[in-house]
């Protein structure tokens, strides 16, 4: 994504003219757009004309096709305008996500980030992408591999390929990672995020550790992430079996206010989020062959399993409550 710094033209910041009638007249001039960005002279409108404005521009290339969508269907700017931009305020404002070892994450290269996957609904999973985007330094897109059952839903399948998400399958996430992507993937799969509240922050198994011979193939780190918060979003007290059998689901939750409330029941809680990355686990000390190794497979999975689960422990504890006493 382009940053644009915006700065005094000509001379205007040399010291010592304090402001005199002998400075040139356009000395001290500062573009408009870097007075309203600064809140220096703009006047109160011109935030939503310059708001109106890009929307304007927005439609404007969407309608001329002046966009671009890789070979996965990522359409970058759809992503970071609109589809980013409507779960911002969750991430912002609602679950005050904080964000710890950001400095892990490479700011160019390939790298596979393996979190924990919990809460019922797999909103962490959003949450991290927002993470990645906004505060890491190099706004990295985070492309995540999701399970089949994502794909075969009309809308969502869709838009989950609009974002950057793509098949959890080794091909894919060998090509996204040689081409320097961040790759990001859930090993407990619906086992972890589907779980009872009884079990929270308790690791599932991690499946057969596809994600670290693909990380191996790639020569790229594996970064481990720990998400507290999302476990009490939608506390799964319950399932319904019958049910999610008949709508083809992995289950139907039964949670504290749904399906009690009906639709107020979907809102989740506002549980106190932090995001941490652990320091990366080099994989470029093996040959790329070595990924066909069961038991180096097996080894290495168990390791990142372990960092995670203590990265868990460790950041449960430093975050406290889940929900501020105001709530």
């Amino acid at each position: 994504m382009k940053r644009t710094d915006f700065s005094p033209d000509g001379d205007g910041g040399r010291s010592g003219s304090g402001g005199g009638e002998d400075e040139p007249a356009d000395a001290r001039v500062i573009p408009i757009t870097a007075a309203r960005r600064y809140g220096g002279g703009g006047r109160p409108g011109d935030d939503i004309e310059d708001r109106l404005a890009e929307l304007l521009a927005f439609l404007r290339r969407r309608l001329n096709g002046e966009y671009e969508v890789d070979e996965f269907g990522f359409d970058p700017e759809l992503n970071d305008k609109v589809l980013l931009e409507l779960i911002r305020p969750l991430y912002r404002h609602w679950f005050r996500v904080e964000t710890l070892g950001l400095a892990n994450v490479p700011d160019e290269s390939g790298a596979l980030v393996v979190a924990n996957h919990s809460g019922t609904v797999p909103v962490d999973a959003l949450m991290l992408q927002v993470a990645l985007h906004d505060d890491h330094p190099a706004h990295r897109a985070l492309r995540l591999l999701g399970a089949d059952l994502v794909y075969r839903l009309p809308v969502l399948g869709h838009l989950s390929r609009k974002s950057g998400h793509t098949l959890a399958c080794p091909e894919d996430a060998d090509r996204l990672m040689r081409k320097g992507e961040l790759v990001g993937v859930f090993p407990e799969g619906f086992k972890g995020v589907g779980k009872p509240f009884s079990e929270r922050y308790r690791l599932q198994r991690f499946g057969r550790g596809g994600f670290v011979a693909s990380a191996i193939r790639a020569q790229v780190p594996i970064i481990p992430c720990a998400i507290v918060g999302a476990e009490e979003i939608y506390p799964k007290i319950g399932d319904l079996p019958s049910l999610a059998r008949l709508f083809g689901l992995p289950y139907i939750p039964i949670t504290p206010l749904f399906p009690w409330l009906g639709p107020l029941g979907l809102i989740p809680l506002p549980s106190k989020w932090m995001i941490e990355f652990g320091e990366p686990v080099r994989t470029d000390q093996y040959d790329p062959e070595e990924a066909d190794d069961p038991m180096l497979v097996y080894n290495l999975t168990d390791q990142v399993r372990e960092l995670i689960q203590q990265q868990l422990t460790r950041l449960r504890l430093h975050r406290g409550p889940a929900f501020s006493p105001l709530f």
